[in-house]
């Protein structure tokens, strides 16, 4: 028995996320298929991060153990072969017996993506948030730091349901800055671990920050007022990315 290390790319669009759900296509459903349809084996795939229906990944993170006597290589090769175009691996590596994806992870980077500008974007459109009005990108990138740190984000916390996760609200935000680049602005947010939809949820309100609709200082009462209802509504998930994860 080995243990393999995975990572992965995949556009989230026509997924319900990353973990398996009856009737529902998800991006462990697809990759645990695959690996069956080539090994014959059923194995469980674990995730660095558990990533929301239409949630992308440019650099998630997965591990899985398997008998299979395929080299890497081949091995590699034979997923991409029957992965479907949403979902490839980028890399395969036989991984130590005692890795785990999620609990040896250091920091996750998500990148939340805005197209700022008056027409939208036909080839970008399934991956940014499209605002047109001129967002203040150094009022959000100064309200975003305001908010850097461990501290009980649970006014930033999704609303209960959906996928079960850790009872403690609190959690250290590592950085959360906000840059242009061209006609995008980009919120990345660097944590070791994340709430449900906490990154959608300061994306959502840093935007209001930046359409002059919350004062620069709103954002740090937000977050100690620990009240959900408090902060904006819930940006769309197609706007997100987990871009890396470290270890």
């Amino acid at each position: 028995m080995r243990r393999f290390r995975l990572l992965l790319e995949y556009d989230g669009t026509d997924f319900s996320g990353w973990q398996v759900q009856p009737s529902s296509r998800s991006v462990q459903g697809v990759l645990e298929d695959a690996l069956r349809e080539i090994t014959g084996e059923s194995r469980r795939v674990s995730p660095a991060g558990r990533t929301d229906a239409g949630v992308h990944a440019l650099g998630q993170v997965a591990h899985f153990d398997c008998e299979t006597p395929l080299e890497v290589p081949a091995l590699g090769r034979a997923l991409n072969a029957v992965l479907p175009r949403d979902v490839a691996v980028l890399d395969l590596a036989v991984a130590a017996s005692d890795f785990h994806a999620r609990h040896d992870a250091v920091a996750k980077l998500y990148v939340f993506r805005i197209l700022n500008r008056v027409a939208p974007s036909p080839l970008r459109g399934r991956f940014t948030w499209h605002l047109r009005s001129p967002l203040d990108v150094a009022a959000m990138a100064e309200a975003g730091a305001g908010v850097v740190g461990t501290h009980d984000f649970s006014a930033f916390r999704g609303a209960p349901g959906g996928v079960e996760e850790d009872v403690s609200p609190r959690r250290t935000l590592h950085r959360l800055d906000v840059v242009a680049h061209g006609d995008e602005v980009r919120i990345e947010a660097e944590g070791r671990s994340f709430l449900r939809h906490m990154v959608r949820n300061l994306a959502g309100t840093l935007v209001e920050v930046g359409q002059g609709r919350r004062p620069i200082s709103d954002m740090a009462k937000v977050l100690e007022s620990r009240d959900r209802a408090n902060a904006a509504a819930t940006a769309p998930a197609h706007g997100l990315c987990l871009e890396r994860v470290r270890y």
